[in-house]
Order: C-alpha cells, then structure tokens, then sequence
C-alpha cells in the first residue's frame, strides 16, 4: 500500500470506555502490535462516568473519518451508566468493524458471505491455527463448545463454511463428554477452568482453547495462575494439536485485528482510487421547442449532492453539505490526493462577443456533459460563481443554457453559499478600517494612538500578532510594548496614509452606476475629513482575485495580508497587515476558500468557485477548484473550466496570470465562436441587449460571414502564441444555415486550427457536443508547447506593450500622466516584476467598443493602473472602464419573482 500511495498509512481506533486493568493491557498489545507493522493506531479513551449517548457520538465521529479504516470497543463498557452493548458494537460502521461484532457483518458470516465481510478475530485466528497442521478442515467433524457472540457463534459458523460437519456443545447439552469424543477438531470457550478432560478427547483431534481463567496457586507472586478450558496436562497426551494458555489464541486474535485492519484499508483504498468512479448520469427528457432554461433546470431533478461526491471520489469528511444540491469541499482533499496524476487541462474561451453573449458558459457545460455521460469519460467542469448584478441587470445568470446547465439554476446564480457574500463584508471591512485609521490618526497624538492600539489588560500591554509583523516590517525586534522608544512608538502608530493614494474601494454585488463616484466622510462626527471615493462591484474586489489564485489557506492568509491598501506621503505602500486587519479577512474568507461542488443537467459533476469578472478582473475561476478536480479525474480524465469573454482578455489573463501562478499547462483551447457574432465583425449592424436582432442576423449571408471570420483567425492565432491546439466550437442557432456553418468551420481550419466542430448542446445537450468532444480527446493528445507570451521582469510598461501589440493588434500603448505616475511608483516599490491584468473593453479587440472586426492602426491609452499585490498582477485602466456597472432602463429584475405557494423562483434566465 505505501508503493502504491507513500503518504498512506491504515488507521486503527480502540475506545475504551473506563480504565479496568485488564483491557489497559488487551490495548497495549493491540497498539504495540499495529506499530510493529505500520498501522496508525490511536487510543480513544472516554470515562467511566461517559453516557451511551457519548460513546455513540465518539464512534460516529471515528466512522466518518476517512483516515481510520478499523474501530474496535473494548468489551466489557466499564462505565457507571447504563450501557446497552448491543447497539454500541452496532453503532460500529460495517466497514471499519474488525472486530467483526456488528449484526450486518456477523449476519454475513453466518449466510457464508466470507469475502464479504469481516470475521470476528479469535474465531479467524482459530481457523488459522487449524489450518496451520495441515489437517484439512472439510468432511471433519467439529465440535465447539460454547456459543458466545464472540468465540462459539461464528467459530460454529467459520467452521461449518469451511466444509466441516459442526456441532455446537454449550451448558445444556447432555452427555457432552460423548460429544468431545467424536470430534476430529475441538473449539473450546466456555469459561471453565479445566472443564474439558483429557480422557474426552480423541486420539490425534486439533484442540484450541479459547478459555482464559485464574485458578488458585500459591506458588505464585500474585497466588494464582492462568488456565485454559481444557486440562491442558491430560489433554496433550490425547491431541495432535494443541494451544497453550496463555500465548496460543491469544496473540493469534490481535494478529487476526491487524489482518482484518489491513484489509479494510485495501478495500478502502481500491474503492477510492482517483479516476475509478463509479458514476450514473441523468437521461435527458429533450422537448422542441426548447423550453425556457429555468423551466428545463426544474425539470430535471438533481442527485444527491453527497451521492454526487461518493461517486467521483471524495469522502464523507471532505464533504460540507448545504442542503441537498450544493457543498463544499475541505481542501484536506488535496493533501490526500497529492501523489496522484492529473488530467487533462482544457480552457473555454470565445472570439469577441456581441452584447449577448456566444454561450461560453453552455458550450463548457454541453463538453463536459458529453466527455461525461455519452463518451463515458471521467470529467469535470470548473466555472465561476456568477455575480448577482448581471443576474438582476442586464446579462441574466450564467449557469449555461437550454439543455446544458448547471443545476438548480437558481441556487447557482443567487447566493451559492455565501462565497461572494464573504468578499463583500471582507473587502468592506478593509474599507472600514482605513477611513477609521486615518480619522484616528488626525485626532489623536502619538502616545494616545499608542494606548489605544496596544490596550492595557491585566495591567499587562500585549502586541497582537498582526502588530508584531508591522514591528518586524519595521526592523523592530521587540515584543515588549513597555521597550519602544518614542521614536519607535512614532512608526509603529502612524501609517501616514495619504488620503489622496487611497486605493482601496468599497464593494456591492449590485449594479449601481450612481456609487461609481461618491463622498465620504459627511456627518459631522467626522470632523470634516471627507474625501472622494467609489463603489466596484465585489467581483472586481481584489480579495476574489485572492480567493481565485490562491492555493492554501496558508497562501490566502499570506496574500490578504500583502494587499496594498494605500500609500503614505512619504511614498511607502501601507497593507492589511500593517492596518491589522489581515487575520480577520482570513477568518471571514475561511469558508470561501472550499470549492463549491454542483451537476449538470446530465449529472457531471461541476465546482462553482471564484467569479472575478473578466474586462476588469482576471476573469478565470479558482486554481484550488481546478487542482482538485485534475486529481478527482485521473490521468484519463478532462477538467473543462471557462475563462471570461473573448480570447484577448481572459484566455490571455488565464495562461499569463492564472497558469503563471497555479504551475499547471493546458492541453487544449476550444474557442467558441458563432455565426451572428461573425457577422457583426463583418459589418453587420449594431446588436443591442434587449432588442430584436437585426434581419442580416437571422437570414443566411455569407459575404457578411466572411468578412467577420477575420475575429476568430485573430483569436485562434492568439490562442497559438500560448503554443496550445485549438478546437472552435461553432454554436449552432437556429437561424443559422448549414452553409454558414461550413463557411466559419473551413475558414477556422485554414487559420491554423486543429479542428473546427459545429455544436448543438443548447438543443440536444451533451449528445450535440459528441463531435466537439471527440475532437478535444484527439487534441489533448498532440503536443503542447506551452510558454508565456512575456517575461514578468520586463519593464511594466513592456509588458503592457507585448499585449497590446501581439493580442490587441495595436500599434503601441500611450501611459496618460496618472499612468506614467504608477509605473514609476510601483517599480519603485518593488511591484515591477507581476504580470499585467489588463482591463478594458471586452467587445472589441481594441480599448473601443464600436470598433468591430480587426481593427489596426490604434494606440492603446492607458490612463491608470492599480496594483492587486496580494493577487499578484497590477491592472492598467485602459479607456474609460467603469469597475461597477449600471442598470439598464428595464433590468432582468422585471421578470424575476417568487410563487408563495411554492416558493419556486421564476423569471431567472
């Protein structure tokens, strides 16, 4: 086991209840021996005064930890409660009872389901010891006396489905010494000393006794001696074979505990092989027309979420359900899984979309559902969690489309579980905590900051540990607050921020354009320190970029405490850290971190985790999601994951930014690519969210088609920068022709694609997306040559230019004086050397959004940058991005609604 897996190691749990001597050293003997072999054995103890419903909690809790695969109790329960043994032994999860006690697992035994269960460990050592004289067992005649739970029950059982004829002997039976004599292999416990005679017994039978009692003996310390159910000096004369007591059966039982323990953790570790999945997928019911989404989400009813997480892999403990449809997942799972091989890496992307959207998000979850439910592949999808401002503003949710979604819709596109909810109140604390520091530090002189941030307590002043890593920042290696001097106190208290290189904003996951400028800071209780500020929306929070990039929580308590805030006058960045609010971001994010696990509509399995937009964020879900699902599938299987909008802006922040920092290399992009868009970069007319698309759209024209295929030869070759195949998806609608399709699928192939494959997954699910699927197997098996489109120590400004130069097709960037002001900054500060977020326009490959097609003979304006350091990427502004949106004048808000008698949601899309 350990060649297979060297972090494996089988668990063993012996709970004792009490403290009697006896069973202090039965325990011993069993810890010793599990250490002699390499199993991790652990003594549960619980006191005499422990109540049943105590001991019941502390096996519940044994059973559902996946890394102890053997639980025995110690009988007899020395407790002063009363104890019903019977259910404690059956609390025991079958599967870890190697003692063999449970009714399922003595029930096994007695149907003859030997491989199939457990066998209680002194009747199997007894077995073995039989065995081991080479006597053959089947045709014998065997005679057990004595019919405990224990010992004589299964014995008789073992026996007789080793082909023995059996007969169980026990303090009713008569003329018993009659019985003794007729057996060729004789099983004793009954309890009494020396019961059985030596003139009983057969000339040349196998004895073993199972007896253990204490007989007067004066010649002895302790005035007594340890015998056997069998008078052991008379016996011998008669027996071919017989045990000793003590030192026969008895090491014989706890060998037989250690085999059982052994082989329950083979047996765990052969059902929990990563890529063996034993999976059932959802049939689709398809229906035309093709109903709304939400009314083919409420159609389909989901497995259980716990169902979904067994079957591909994961364990009980490394689950937290959220109701019946949604969970999440300890990131415990990595460290269990971390020898194993990934899968194969595939990223969703597009070529510039139209307002509307070309069904990324569908074509990722039509993929999957066919890698999945038609191609019997392992597979998993990885999306962002959708923000809830384009769900009620303009764009709708994001769980997919028709029949390839994520399910239930509704639970996808509101609140999840709470993860953007975190990065809300997080962000908004930081917020918080800077207008407050700044306030202080103008109303306060130095020693009363002093008092303050370093209270008295017991008559005692003690440095937070947020406080001594401001210290050690400041080469002061003190921790005794009485030792500062005044000069020291000065550093420590004062932060000095500039109010006017504030660069933290606060945050809502709402659309609202009037908060994009604001006023702070109006009451009069404070004092007149107002200044300007805005509202982003959270998604562009740099906290959700945190939360996407990281990959420990060890490494998001690092980087949330290395975001930089603001700048004091005297140029230096001020952080988290130095606010001293980075342990409480970690404590509000803890739960965030864990991937959220749903399905699709055919019962693939799906994390939704992290949601950072893509025109002003990086655009990609979390590296943790994907690290995890690359294991969970095996070195067979796909992980599908999405990155936002067109191939210009997140496939270029997902290989620069994303895979910079996860170290893991795609196998493939699929580009997705649609004829109505195609047509707009070919000139077509304007398309407007909320409005009738235009007649070009909808009728067949393939002049207008042509034209725009220059968009997605632009974007496949900026795929082929990365050195990875691409496969275009060409999203059917209805509207489109057969010749249109062929047009965009012949002019992908002679732009340098692998391949290029008309999809129908909105209207068929994953059996529209087969062709797509297929395509993307025989891609990820040609050869990436993955590499970097720059080299992070380039300058800030160089690194901008090879973007714009090679992704956008501009001529050059121009750094507006704010810009220019930044780079010089953040070089100086020691930010130079991250990777570049690029936020701008996603519906034009140039920083203006009316400019369709390839546009050529333009200079990117980059009019501002912001550094996300604990993220690890700086982001120029380019043109006027508004980082919150607004509402439309009809907003999907309209339509949403709840039916109080079902408390059903409708209207979402």
């Amino acid at each position: 086991m350990k060649a297979q897996d060297p972090n494996f190691s089988p668990g063993l749990v012996v709970l004792q209840v009490g403290d009697r001597d006896d069973s202090n050293l039965y325990i011993s003997m069993k810890i010793k021996a599990a250490a002699e072999i390499g199993i991790n054995a652990t003594h549960m103890r619980l006191p005499k005064t422990a109540t049943e419903r105590e001991v019941l909690d502390s096996i519940r809790e044994v059973n559902e930890n996946s890394s102890v695969h053997g639980l025995i109790v110690q009988l007899p329960l020395d407790s002063v409660n009363k104890m019903d043994t019977e259910r404690v032994t059956n609390a025991v999860a079958p599967e870890k009872d190697v003692d063999g006690l449970t009714s399922i697992n003595a029930g096994k035994l007695a149907r003859g389901d030997l491989g199939d269960c457990f066998i209680p460990c002194t009747p199997n050592g007894c077995m073995e010891l039989i065995k081991q004289t080479g006597m053959s067992v089947a045709g014998k005649k065997a005679v057990v006396i004595g019919r405990s739970k224990i010992v004589g029950a299964p014995m008789h059982d073992l026996l007789l489905w080793n082909h023995a004829t059996v007969t169980t002997c026990h303090s009713k039976t008569a003329n018993l010494a009659e019985e003794v004599s007729k057996a060729d292999i004789l099983v004793v416990g009954i309890g009494k000393a020396e019961m059985v005679k030596g003139e009983w017994i057969k000339k040349g039978a196998v004895v073993i006794d199972c007896g253990i009692n204490h007989v007067p003996d004066e010649s002895k310390p302790s005035g007594k001696r340890v015998v056997g159910d069998v008078h052991f000096t008379s016996a011998k004369e008669q027996a071919g074979f017989i045990t000793p007591v003590p030192g026969g059966v008895g090491p014989m039982t706890v060998a037989m505990l250690m085999a059982n323990t052994v082989q329950s953790a083979k047996r765990f570790l052969d059902s929990h092989q990563p890529g063996k999945w034993n999976i059932s997928y959802t049939e689709l019911n398809l229906q035309r027309p093709v109903p709304s989404d939400i009314a083919i989400s409420r159609s389909c009813v989901p497995k259980p979420i716990d169902r979904m997480a067994m079957e591909v892999g994961l364990l009980s403990d490394e689950v937290e359900l959220y109701g019946k449809t949604k969970a999440k997942i300890q990131l415990s799972v990595m460290k269990r899984l971390q020898a194993k091989p990934d899968g194969k890496y595939v990223v969703v992307t597009g070529i510039t979309p139209t307002p509307l959207g070309e069904g990324k998000s569908t074509t990722t979850i039509g993929l999957v559902q066919a890698l999945g439910a038609h191609l019997k592949l392992n597979v998993f999808a990885c999306v962002r969690q959708p923000s809830q401002g384009p769900t009620f503003g303009i764009k709708g949710g994001a769980a997919g489309g028709g029949y390839s979604q994520v399910i239930p819709m509704e639970e996808f596109n509101l609140h999840l579980t709470g993860d953007i909810h975190a990065i809300t109140a997080a962000n908004n604390l930081v917020a918080a905590a800077i207008d407050a520091r700044i306030f202080h530090e103008n109303t306060q002189t130095d020693k009363a900051l002093y008092n303050r941030l370093v209270p008295l307590s017991g008559g005692k002043r003690q440095f937070s540990s947020n406080q001594v890593n401001r210290l050690k920042k400041l080469g002061i290696e003190k921790t005794d607050p009485a030792t500062l001097t005044e000069e020291e106190v000065t550093r420590f208290v004062r932060l000095d921020m500039n109010p006017d290189a504030v660069t933290w904003q606060r945050v809502l996951d709402t659309n609202d354009r009037f908060l994009r400028k604001i006023t702070i800071g109006q009451s009069p209780t404070e004092k007149g320190f107002t200044r300007e500020a805005q509202f982003d929306i959270t998604v562009a929070s740099e906290i959700m970029a945190v939360l996407a990039l990281t990959s420990s929580l060890v490494d998001m308590r690092q980087r949330l405490a290395n975001m930089v805030v603001a700048t004091s006058r005297s140029g230096q960045p001020i952080t988290t850290e130095d606010l001293g609010v980075s342990g409480a971001l970690a404590v509000l994010m803890r739960d965030a971190i864990k991937p959220n696990l749903m399905q699709t509509l055919e019962g693939t399995p799906v994390f939704v985790h992290a949601g950072p937009f893509a025109n002003i964020a990086h655009g990609n879900s979390s590296i943790l999601a994907d690290k995890i699902a690359l294991k969970l599938v095996g070195p067979e299987g796909f992980v599908v994951t999405e990155a936002g909008f067109g191939a210009d802006i997140g496939m270029e922040k997902f290989f620069n930014i994303k895979c910079r920092h996860s170290g893991l290399r795609p196998h493939v992009v699929v580009l997705v690519a649609t004829v109505r868009a195609l047509k707009m970069h070919g000139g077509g007319p304007t398309v407007t969210a909320g409005m009738p698309l235009p007649r070009e759209y909808v009728e067949e024209n393939l002049e207008l088609l042509e034209k725009g295929c220059c968009n997605m030869n632009k974007q496949i070759e900026n795929a082929r920068y990365f050195g990875v195949p691409v496969v275009v998806a060409v999203n059917a609608f209805k509207t489109d022709t057969e010749a249109e399709l062929g047009v965009i699928c012949d002019a992908a192939k002679a732009a340098g694609a692998f391949d290029a494959v008309r999809c129908s997954h909105w209207a068929e699910g994953g059996a529209g997306a087969v062709a797509l699927g297929q395509a993307v197997q025989r891609a990820a098996e040609t050869p990436s040559n993955f590499k970097f489109l720059y080299d992070v120590e380039l300058p800030i400004a160089d690194k901008i230019r090879i973007i714009a130069q090679k992704i956008y097709g501009a001529d050059d960037i121009e750094l507006l004086p704010e810009a220019q002001h930044k780079v010089e900054l953040y070089t100086k500060q020691g930010f130079g050397n991250l990777p570049i977020c690029m936020a701008k326009t996603h519906l034009s490959l140039s920083h203006e959004a009316d400019k369709k097609g390839v546009p050529t003979g333009f200079v990117v304006p980059v009019r501002d940058i912001r550094a996300s350091v604990g993220a690890g990427f700086l982001v120029p502004l380019v043109g006027t991005m508004p980082t919150i949106p607004g509402l439309p004048t009809r907003p999907c808000f309209y339509d949403i609604d709840l039916d109080p008698e079902t408390e059903q949601v409708n209207g979402l899309f």
